[in-house]
């Protein structure tokens, strides 16, 4: 029997700077296609960069976080041209004779898409997020298939600068979307919830935090001295000594690794495995 393959494209918005992303992506990838015997096609394009973007011709589409402001990128070259290619993907889907193309946007990607469906505000946070935070579900979140198995809340990683607020709930609906999640609940600041996790259409699909962190890797790589120093110097002891112990709580990061981004590869590849199936057949 022919091994089936899946092709994925990976869109690479980190600019050139080290990063676990890209690294937990891949085994991710890699880890899912090996359990199901399925051969995994991944392709990566360097966006920022090189202004490169993917084609039609991938079965599956995840977009990386990324470092910097995603307001400055406003009318630039490689941000009109990954707005064009979010479109072409708009436009495939809305066919109905082919088979629709799942997306996944993370963390710098989530706040680029929001612009883009103009889902929400997006702007400078008050200080910066980083390390292990609950996210809430709302009521759409608990019916959502990618959060299948979460508990209510669940924890992930989270490192921003900014976030999205004010979700304009009306183009979220008439896109076939709902918001998901948000974040902790901060009694102590007059600020409001930011957006955790919008699905922006039937087929596009969002989070500000990164459910690809691998808790093994992201402690190995904070217990570096150089890491390590980085972390306390500009968010202190305390903060670094709880995300290492969090990382390794199973009912936390473990948790959230293990069934966000499968969760999504099996929906995405439903009714692409369906199709593919029967023309195997014929």
């Amino acid at each position: 029997m022919n091994q089936p393959s899946l092709r994925i494209a990976l869109l690479d918005l980190y600019e050139g700077q080290a990063n676990q992303g890209m690294r937990c992506l891949r085994e991710i990838f890699y880890d899912w296609g090996k359990a199901r015997n399925w051969q995994i096609v991944l392709t990566e394009y360097d966006v920022r960069q090189k202004k490169e973007l993917p084609g039609l011709d991938h079965d599956v589409y995840v977009s990386s976080g990324g470092p910097g402001s995603p307001l400055d990128s406003e009318g630039s070259d490689w941000e009109n041209a990954y707005f064009e290619w979010i479109g072409q993907l708009e436009q495939w889907n809305a066919s109905p004779d082919r088979v629709a193309k799942h997306c996944f946007f993370i963390c710098h990607s989530f706040q680029l898409a929001c612009r883009y469906f103009e889902a929400g505000t997006v702007c400078k946070r008050n200080s910066t997020a980083f390390g292990v935070f609950p996210v809430h579900m709302l009521s759409k979140g608990l019916d959502e298939p990618i959060f299948k198995g979460l508990k209510d809340p669940f924890f992930s990683v989270d490192s921003r600068d900014y976030q999205v607020i004010a979700p304009q709930h009306e183009k979220i609906r008439a896109r076939g979307g709902s918001i998901l999640a948000i974040e902790k609940y901060r009694p102590h600041v007059a600020f409001e919830r930011a957006v955790m996790a919008i699905r922006f259409t039937p087929y596009f699909m969002g989070t500000q935090f990164h459910p690809e962190a691998d808790a093994v890797g992201m402690r190995m790589y904070l217990e570096r001295a150089d890491k390590k120093q980085t972390v306390i110097d500009n968010h202190g002891e305390a903060k670094w000594k709880s995300m290492t112990e969090q990382l390794m709580d199973p009912e936390k990061i473990l948790w959230t690794y293990s069934h966000v981004m499968p969760n999504f590869l099996a929906l995405a590849t439903e009714e692409w495995a369906m199709a593919s199936q029967e023309s195997l057949n014929l």
